[in-house]
């Protein structure tokens, strides 16, 4: 079963699988978002000393596709504009939490901390104590200064300025970004809607429904081999939506798949000990006793998954995940992509329907300056990021250069979200061809925005590879925004009092691990529901779970989010 904090396996997903491009006003938004930076670099700007302005940078680096930051078109760019240099030290993505942590706890630390976010970053509770320290400076004078760009988007984006705001006022740090809008909703359900063709199979609305789908996979040969040997629904263990328990308990109680926990009326509550939570067992135990859950499942990671997916004769029937191209081929010419669509929650007996969701990003910071930086020096770092926060600047930060990493829209084509004017295409590199050392990518990546993403071209045949995002885009508003708890309990952007973090943190993973095994041996049999239920329930005392509900209650009601 997942481990809490795995969100990296995700994010590494998605970057492998997915277009980096994943109103009306977008362009006026574009030109007044550059405007605003432009007019801001001119003033107090570190250009009037004698020669730029050295900055230390510690980065991780990707050595996977030859990239040489020193070397990089997009920092000879920054370089340039803002008189600046930058004096790297760079780590490969291996290694490199260990890495950055030596290099604090050495003392010779840079001025400047630049991450990729799902390689590593900042922990919330890591950066108050810096902070309290004095080793990460507070960026709050020098945005409200100098970063016009950063202060509008944390301004406009609550749950973003939440994530990146201390309950002591300060922002020490900032993460990225990242409106990753189908990413909101990672536990969805694709269905081979082939099968579900072949076998004259409404979309199922119920439990019922969804069961009696299961059973005409596994029992009525919709792969047409003559052999019982169909999968009728599977999954994986990582953190990306792959779980198969999400979706279906889903119908009975809310599970967001990392916390538990659930809200009410600004009060903080645990799911896992409700009576609703048990029935969700129990139902989704009928479906494992009749072989209608793949076993492996519990126990398989995801190229296992996507090895059931891509098989010949065809054998999955549903496969969990926040995307498809996580147990099937999307590329042009696949076999089966085009068979599974998703379908929205199911509702429960008494009517519950809930969508996970889940606000993107990584809690913490991949962009902190440290005490080692002198005025000019955080004047000109911040300017810089800054620069990357405009439209423009996160265009090429993220993808490169015009006409050769990106070109402006053609006749005809459209945008992702269809409310937008499309703005940015991404050029293919070809077979073959060179890596191209033009962008910082993950690196850069700090205002993927609504608009940002929203408004990169993209296929309008969903089924295509290149249309593939727009086939999420969809299958996310069509089914499943909306459909989430009106509070749930925002795990990304609540702040753990230093002195309480560690002990939190363990007892937050006592707890997961503990919900995780039980509900795992409830399901395939190896504990009653019936007989081993309250002695379950009686074992989240000893791991304190009132406890810990009260240090999550006293962290959401000193978050931004309770005061919104």
């Amino acid at each position: 079963m997942r481990k809490i904090g795995t969100i990296t396996a995700a994010c590494v997903m998605i970057a492998m699988l997915i277009l980096s491009g994943c109103t009306n006003n977008s362009n006026n938004n574009a030109a007044n978002s550059t405007n605003a930076n432009a007019n801001a670099t001119t003033e107090n700007t570190p250009a009037e000393a004698s020669g730029p302005v050295t900055i230390s940078v510690f980065a991780n680096q990707d050595s996977s596709n030859n990239q040489s930051l020193s070397e990089n078109a997009f920092t000879k760019k920054l370089e340039e504009m803002f008189n600046i240099h930058f004096n790297w030290t760079t780590v490969p993505f291996d290694g490199a939490p260990e890495k950055r942590k030596i290099s604090l706890a050495s003392g010779d630390y840079p001025a400047v901390f630049l991450l990729v976010a799902y390689i590593d970053h900042f922990t919330q509770g890591e950066l108050l104590k810096m902070g309290q320290q004095g080793v990460a400076l507070p960026l709050n004078d020098l945005i409200d200064n100098y970063a016009p760009n950063i202060k509008q988007v944390l301004e406009s984006n609550p749950e973003y300025k939440a994530m990146n705001l201390a309950p002591d006022g300060n922002i020490y740090g900032l993460n990225g970004l990242s409106a990753c809008y189908h990413c909101s909703f990672p536990n969805k359900m694709w269905v081979n809607s082939a099968w579900m063709k072949k076998l004259n199979i409404q979309t199922p609305k119920t439990t019922e429904d969804f069961k009696k789908m299961l059973e005409a996979f596994k029992n009525d040969d919709p792969n047409g081999n003559g052999q019982q040997d169909e999968i009728p629904l599977s999954g994986s263990t990582e953190t990306f939506g792959v779980h198969v328990v999400p979706f279906l308990m889903n119908a009975f109680i809310y599970d967001d798949d990392h916390s538990y926990l659930l809200m009410k009326d600004g009060k903080v509550d645990f799911a896992p000990n409700k009576a609703e939570w048990k029935a969700g067992l129990q139902y989704i135990k009928s479906l494992y006793d009749e072989g209608l859950i793949d076993p492996g499942a519990f126990t398989q990671n995801a190229s296992a998954f996507q090895k059931i997916g891509e098989n010949t004769p065809q054998l999955l029937g549903a496969g969990a995940g926040m995307h498809p191209a996580i147990f099937v081929n999307i590329g042009d010419g696949n076999k089966y992509s085009k068979d599974y669509d998703s379908i929205p929650p199911i509702a429960g007996p008494d009517g519950t329907t809930y969508a996970t969701y889940n606000y993107t990003g990584n809690p913490g910071a991949s962009f902190v300056i440290t005490n080692k930086a002198s005025r000019e020096e955080q004047i000109a770092a911040i300017k810089a990021l800054d620069y990357i926060y405009s439209f423009q600047g996160q265009l090429e930060a993220n993808s490169g250069i015009e006409n050769v990493d990106w070109r402006k829209p053609q006749a005809g084509e459209e945008a992702l979200d269809a409310s937008m004017e499309p703005q940015w295409f991404p050029i293919p590199g070809k077979q073959g061809e060179k890596p191209r050392n033009n962008a910082w990518g993950s690196l850069g990546q700090y205002n993927l925005s609504a608009e940002f993403r929203g408004s990169q071209v993209q296929a309008t045949d969903i089924y295509a590879e290149s249309g593939y995002e727009r086939r999420l885009f969809d299958a996310t508003k069509n089914n499943y925004d909306g459909k989430q708890p009106s509070q749930v309990f925002p795990h990304w952007g609540v702040w753990i009092d230093p002195s309480n973090a560690d002990e939190v943190s363990m007892m937050q993973t006592n707890m997961i691990n503990y919900v995780e095994q039980n509900e795992l041996q409830f399901i395939t049999g190896n504990k009653s529901l019936d007989k081993d239920w309250d002695a379950y329930v009686k074992g989240f005392d000893n791991l304190n779970l009132n406890g810990y509900i009260e240090h999550m209650q006293k962290a959401w009601d000193s978050s931004a989010f309770s005061k919104q």
